[in-house]
C-alpha cells in the first residue's frame, strides 16, 4: 500500500506527517506551533543551534546517509555552541548533503524531520508533547497496518476471482481438435457444431450427464450461443463451397476458438451473461 500524507492531532495542534523514500517524515513546523504559533522558523533554528543537537544530527546521518558530507559538519560542529552561530534548516541541508531534515513548499510545506529526529525535536520542545506525539503516531501505524491488511485481503480476493474468471474462460475456448476427431465421421451436422465449439457429441454430453435434463446447447452460455449461430451460417456457406466434413469441421473448430476468445472479452456479451 502506498503511504499517503497523513494529519494527527497532538494536544490541540495538528501534525502532519508524509512520506519520503517509504519512511514518515513529521512536520517540525507544526510541532514548534505547540510553542509558538507565529515564530516557527526562530524556534527550529534555536534548536539547530544547540551543540547537542548538531551531534545528534551528525550520528543519525553517519547512521543512514552515505552520502552525508562529514567536513562540512565538522565545520559546523566547531561554531556551535558560539553566541554567533546561526543554523538554518536550509543550510544544514545544503551543506552537509543531510537527509533526516528537508523543506517543503506547497500545501504540505514546512520543515520535515524523520520520525527519529522529530521525537527529538518534539522533545526539547515539550516532553510532554513528545510523549503524546509517539502515542498518536503509534495509534495511525495501527490504523495503516489494519487498513494494508484489509487492502491485502481486498487485492487477494480480487486476483483470486481473475483466477477464477480466467479458469473458466479457459474451459470456455474450444480446444483445437485432434486428427482423430477431426476425420471421425459424425452422425449429423448438429455434432459437427456440437465438436467445433463444445468438444464432444450430443451423445457424449448425456452420458457424460445423466442427471441434467435438456441437451448440451440448452446448457451454453450467452456467448457460446452466439458463437453457435455464426458457426451455423458459416457452415451453411461451406457446405454450399463443396468442403466435406472433415474440412469444415477443422475450419469451424479454429474459427470457434478464435470467436469465443473475443466474445468472452465483450463488454456487451458480459453485459447480457449477468441479465436475467
Amino acid at each position: 500500500m502506498r503511504k499517503k500524507n497523513s494529519v494527527i492531532e497532538v494536544l490541540n495542534t495538528k501534525v502532519k506527517i508524509s512520506p519520503v523514500n517509504e519512511k514518515d517524515y513529521i512536520s517540525i513546523t507544526d510541532i514548534a506551533r505547540f510553542k509558538d504559533n507565529t515564530r516557527t522558523d526562530y524556534i527550529i533554528q534555536n534548536w539547530l543551534r544547540n551543540r547537542n543537537t548538531i551531534e545528534f544530527l551528525g550520528i543519525w546521518e553517519h547512521l543512514n546517509n552515505p552520502d552525508f558530507n562529514p567536513i562540512e559538519f565538522d565545520g559546523i560542529k566547531k561554531q556551535a555552541g558560539l553566541n554567533s552561530f546561526v543554523l538554518t534548516a536550509k543550510r544544514w541541508i545544503e551543506s552537509t548533503n543531510a537527509i533526516g531534515i528537508i523543506s517543503r513548499a506547497g500545501r504540505y510545506g514546512g520543515t520535515y524531520a524523520h520520525k527519529d529526529i522529530a521525537f527529538e525535536f518534539a522533545s526539547w520542545v515539550s516532553v510532554e508533547f513528545k510523549l503524546y506525539l509517539i502515542k498518536e503516531f503509534q495509534r495511525l501505524k495501527e490504523i495503516e497496518q489494519e487498513q494494508l491488511g484489509w487492502d491485502i485481503r481486498r487485492n487477494l480476493t480480487k486476483i483470486n476471482y481473475r483466477i477464477h474468471t480466467d479458469a473458466i474462460k479457459q474451459n470456455l475456448i474450444p480446444r483445437e481438435l485432434t486428427r482423430q476427431q477431426i476425420t471421425r465421421i459424425y452422425a449429423s451436422e448438429a455434432d459437427i457444431l456440437n465438436m467445433a465449439l463444445f468438444g464432444k457429441t450430443a451423445k457424449q454430453w448425456r452420458d457424460e450427464n445423466p442427471e441434467k435434463k435438456g441437451n448440451i446447447r440448452d446448457f451454453a452460455n450467452v456467448s457460446q450461443l452466439v458463437c453457435l449461430a455464426n458457426l451455423e451460417s458459416l457452415n451453411a456457406h461451406l457446405i454450399q463451397e463443396g468442403l466435406g466434413p472433415a474440412e469444415r469441421l477443422q475450419k469451424l473448430n479454429q474459427i470457434a476458438i478464435q470467436q469465443m476468445a473475443l466474445l468472452l472479452e465483450n463488454r456487451v456479451v458480459k453485459q447480457m451473461e449477468i441479465e436475467p
